[in-house]
């Protein structure tokens, strides 16, 4: 494997006269090349990449050029495919290696989470324009690193927040901001998406043939393979993943702090747990956040588990989920006069007042209409949104793995005097308790209200030493996101 550094990668850039690439408004009818980097595997529901891929080829005016994957079979398999279509695209294991190339105008990362912000970083130096899968960063350093680095080298970069695009939701929720259901109480979003277990292995498992797994370790720190498979249940380890509330709850985060109309809150705890299975994964599957936002505080629960036990197995579906007025994945804002749920509004007796039915732009359109005009302030979700959104996913976990198992009577009286959390926990321990699962005997953790400024993306306080800790990482050279992009 070739050991380009960082330097070594922006000085190729500027001497091949990439940076300045692509810098000014294209042409409606100016082809716009792209490289995908992630394919993805078909293990359980993987294949993100290929999806991307397969997207950018229905729309008019783009051209996938380059597809970048670590593993070896996969990429040959996507190489067979494009040949099947009768287009030509180079492969490559290495993205810096891709990242070299003249002929791409912009990239599309869906590599695990760990690399999404050193390949949108590296990306931007190169002069490239990026488009990048949810969530934006593996912690709240990236984020941030990722938007000094698209303001500083003038690039586009979008990532699929998701609550962006659902039909109707930005209007009803413009409608529910300026009063339309009086004082907002409460915005509680909710991510209930069964996750069976991953499975448990005696121990370390084999490398994939054909993988290169010091690539695909990349700022993360190498370790053995202690799990089943290694791809897609990476989202389940903290070394490469952040549980189900950054792999799908981010989408409904996103809407929550749309709702909120602010950026950070100042306060943070969650509580939860690994319940149901004994198996290989690190993350909660059952988890509580409270957000101590301003006006109104937002609530984020998942739950992986199903209504009751019996439902529980691996072939069971959302269909098996519970819902919070009739929300199985999504956002509901309580208000004095009703609630908003989704695109639809409600009094409170649940009787329905009105549908919003207005349409967003789908990401890969919007991305494409941006970077032809250069018009940031067009995105529908800007890397700054991006962070942002993915920054309470890793304010939640943080608070979760800074956390100590407790009763729940314990639990109960140290958040009495939050009734929103309260009252949600008590709904969290009856989910439980059908699903086979006593809190006095397998311990919820309980994490500790933990004190952030906003401006600084900084914890202060009593806990600060070990929750700033987390907010980056130790890296591994060459794969280091710099302070100085």
């Amino acid at each position: 494997m070739s050991k380009t550094t960082r330097r070594q990668l922006i000085q190729g850039i500027i001497a091949a006269g990439i940076a300045p690439h692509f810098a000014r408004a294209r042409g409606a009818n100016d082809e716009i090349r792209i490289g995908v980097i992630g394919v993805g595997s078909n293990v359980k529901i993987g294949g993100k990449g290929k999806g991307d891929i397969r997207n950018w080829r229905k729309l008019p005016g783009v051209r996938v050029t380059a597809i970048c994957d670590v593993d070896e079979n996969i990429l040959q398999a996507e190489v067979e495919q494009f040949k099947k279509w009768g287009e030509p695209v180079r492969a490559f294991r290495d993205l810096r290696r891709m990242l070299e190339c003249n002929d791409i105008d912009a990239v599309n990362i869906t590599t695990p989470n760990h690399w999404h912000a050193l390949a949108a970083v590296w990306a931007c130096q190169a002069g490239k324009d990026v488009y990048v899968q949810k969530p934006a960063s593996h912690n709240i350093f990236e984020g941030r690193k990722m938007v000094e680095a698209a303001r500083r080298y003038g690039r586009i970069v979008l990532c699929t927040s998701g609550s962006r695009e659902p039909t109707g939701y930005a209007e009803a929720l413009a409608w529910v901001r300026q009063g339309g259901l009086g004082k907002i109480q409460l915005i509680y979003g909710v991510n209930y998406k069964p996750r069976p277990g991953i499975g448990k292995v005696p121990q370390p498992q084999p490398i994939p043939k054909g993988l290169d797994y010091d690539l695909w370790s990349g700022p993360a720190q190498m370790q053995p393979l202690r799990r089943e498979f290694l791809h897609y249940d990476w989202h389940w380890d903290w070394q490469t993943g952040n549980g189900d509330i950054g792999n799908m709850g981010i989408h409904y985060l996103d809407g929550c702090r749309m709702a909120t109309g602010q950026g950070l809150p100042r306060h943070v705890l969650s509580l939860g747990g690994r319940f149901g299975y004994d198996d290989d994964g690190q993350t909660p599957n059952s988890q509580l956040v409270y957000f101590d936002y301003e006006p109104a505080p937002v609530l984020f629960e998942v739950r992986g588990l199903p209504r009751e036990k019996s439902l529980l197995g691996a072939t069971w579906n959302p269909g098996a989920m519970d819902n919070l007025r009739g929300q199985k994945t999504g956002v509901v804002i309580f208000c004095e006069g009703g609630y908003l749920a989704a695109n639809k509004v409600f009094d409170t007796q649940g009787k329905l007042l009105r549908e919003f039915k207005g349409q967003t732009p789908r990401s890969y359109e919007n991305f494409l209409a941006v970077v032809r005009s250069r018009k940031r302030e067009d995105l529908a979700a800007d890397i700054e949104d991006g962070h942002l959104s993915a920054a309470l996913v890793h304010l939640g976990n943080i608070s979760y793995r800074l956390g100590k198992t407790a009763p729940p009577q314990e639990i109960a009286e140290r958040i009495a005097g939050r009734k929103e959390l309260s009252a949600a926990f008590e709904k969290f321990q009856t989910h439980l308790a059908a699903n086979g699962v006593d809190l006095k005997k397998t311990q919820a953790a309980l994490g500790p209200l933990l004190t952030f400024d906003p401006q600084k993306e900084r914890f202060t306080g009593e806990f600060a030493p070990e929750a700033n800790k987390l907010v980056t990482r130790e890296y591994r050279e060459p794969f280091v996101v710099p302070e100085k992009v």
